[in-house]
């Protein structure tokens, strides 16, 4: 296809198309002559991914292209390349090292990997950003005087667990590969707000059962 069925097709503007193939985010056409290319599926496939991680996922271009890189990386497994990509989704506040709640944080959501046997998340620790946006919140938690032991995190952390197989069971319903780094990053960001709400949803009815 030409650059304007690509943009068609994709709903990408061509100026956009044209930014992300100077910023190497998407492979050059087929030259056809010396002002026009040609483009396939495999183009179209690569827009989407683009969209779903600089629109969806919020990365700057830079991130964006270093998680394609691990996604045309054969010597990377599904779970490496699907770990670069979501753990360059933006998580938030970054725990404070010089508060003393974080190191009061970090035992507790240390203490909490190992009461679930989360081995993998034990094991990258800090180099993960949601163990740091887990290590932020708790700290919150304890400088404001909230519950937050391990006892009273477990619930909320096996709910976790849950939802993690509905997630990566919807993203196995997709193709190996660019397909499935793209539903992982879509579906990690639009679910978020359908879970904040339903867990509001769910907090009301449990309010009006027991109070109402």
């Amino acid at each position: 296809m030409r650059l304007a069925e690509l943009s068609d097709r994709s709903g990408v503007p061509i100026p956009t198309i044209k930014y992300y193939l100077r910023e190497r985010l998407l492979p050059s056409g087929r030259r056809l002559s010396a002002t026009q290319a040609e483009y396939d599926e495999g183009h179209l496939r690569r827009l989407r991914l683009v969209r779903a991680l600089i629109q969806v996922g919020r990365m700057p271009v830079a991130t964006a292209r270093e998680v394609l890189e691990a996604v045309d990386d054969d010597g990377l497994d599904p779970h490496a390349r699907l770990g670069a990509a979501v753990w360059a989704i933006p998580h938030g506040t970054e725990p404070d090292e010089d508060d003393p709640a974080t190191d009061t944080a970090r035992r507790a959501a240390d203490a909490l990997l190992e009461q679930l046997g989360w081995t993998f998340g034990a094991e990258v620790g800090a180099q993960s950003p949601a163990y740091r946006m887990v290590v932020s919140g708790i700290a919150t938690m304890v400088r404001l005087g909230y519950p937050c032991d391990v006892g009273q995190l477990l619930p909320y952390a096996r709910s976790a667990a849950e939802l993690a197989v509905a997630d990566l069971d919807l993203v196995e319903g997709y193709e190996p590969g660019e397909e499935q780094v793209e539903a992982a990053v879509a579906l990690t960001v639009l679910y978020e707000p359908v879970l904040l709400g339903l867990r509001r949803l769910a907090q009301a009815e449990e309010s009006n059962r027991r109070f109402g």
